[in-house]
């Protein structure tokens, strides 16, 4: 961590001059907003409201009955992935700047002092177990262990030495669903681990795409993300098994209905076919943007329709 707090420090003691009109442009707002990974906190409320209507469904309980219970798992959550994210950025801050997307976070731009967003996040995380302990004990120990995963697991240790970082990370990111359900049913019903797994499954391929578009950029960073170290041959290659991995899971979801079935089979298919679609085409980086924009209109069209059909 010497390397992070050099850097970190000399950013703020040298007001980030090289940054200086970016800074003056952000707001207080928006930078708690970069600094909790907003855009990461959204799509993970969708899949933990997701778990939690569905247990509320299945259990043949009311939602308007369940309304205290969703409001602590739906800030509960969000909160202890807000204050996750804000100590990957602390942790981060000395690799940051070297990437497009992240060289603008407060962390890095020096607007935050280190410690700040270290009591931030740790604050953050706390007050969020708080909210999860009203719901039930399994929803908070598995929120926990959700932030464990991805601070420890993840951040602090594969990130930076391991090329399976992205898998390792992928559990933290399979968590939330399960807390949602675990909030309203703690014996969890095989169809939330089957969310888990969805969701544990949909990252690799999701993030590898990503990790072709910034491939220079990671290796700048010294991040030993798969297209890093393997190339792009077999990133592909990697994604492919991935998506393919996704076929079966929409069986163990039969209590949603066959119209679900069919939609999430159609889902799999278009995203597979896409992929081997991958090899007839010259500009991988191309290909590489199609399947990150595919995979997460995927997601987003999976998990609202699981929420559909049981309204219908």
């Amino acid at each position: 961590m010497s390397n992070s707090k050099t850097y970190g420090d000399s950013a703020i003691e040298n007001g980030a001059a090289s940054l200086h009109g970016t800074i003056e442009k952000t707001t207080v707002w928006k930078d708690f907003m970069a600094l909790i990974k907003i855009g990461i906190v959204n799509s993970n409320l969708i899949t933990t409201f997701t778990g939690l209507w569905l247990a509320i469904h299945f259990s043949g309980q009311s939602f308007l009955d369940n309304l205290d219970i969703m409001f602590f798992t739906v800030v509960g959550s969000s909160l202890i992935i807000a204050g996750s994210c804000a100590i990957n950025n602390y942790v981060d801050r000395d690799i940051d700047h070297l990437m497009e997307r992240t060289k603008t976070r407060p962390t890095v731009t020096g607007k935050i002092m280190p410690v700040k967003v270290l009591v931030l996040g740790i604050l953050l995380i706390g007050l969020g177990t708080l909210c999860l302990f009203f719901t039930t004990v399994t929803a908070t120990v598995i929120g926990l262990l959700g932030v464990f995963s991805y601070v420890f697991l993840y951040t602090l240790w594969s990130k930076r030495q391991l090329v399976s970082n992205t898998i390792i990370g992928s559990i933290s990111g399979a968590v939330p669903p399960l807390i949602g359900w675990a909030a309203v049913d703690a014996n969890l019903d095989i169809m939330a681990w089957a969310l888990f797994v969805l969701m544990f499954v949909w990252q690799p391929p999701h993030f590898y795409a990503l990790a072709m578009r910034r491939v220079k950029e990671y290796r700048a960073a010294g991040v030993p993300m798969l297209p890093v170290v393997k190339g792009f041959k077999t990133t592909k290659i990697h994604i492919l098994v991935w998506v393919a991995l996704l076929l079966p899971i929409p069986f163990f979801l039969t209590k949603l209905g066959i119209p679900f079935l069919i939609l999430a089979t159609v889902l799999n298919v278009g995203w597979l076919a896409l992929g081997i679609y991958g090899y007839k085409v010259k500009d991988d980086i191309k290909w590489a943007k199609l399947m990150f924009v595919y995979s997460l209109q995927y997601l987003t069209i999976i998990f609202v329709a699981m929420v559909i059909v049981t309204l219908i």
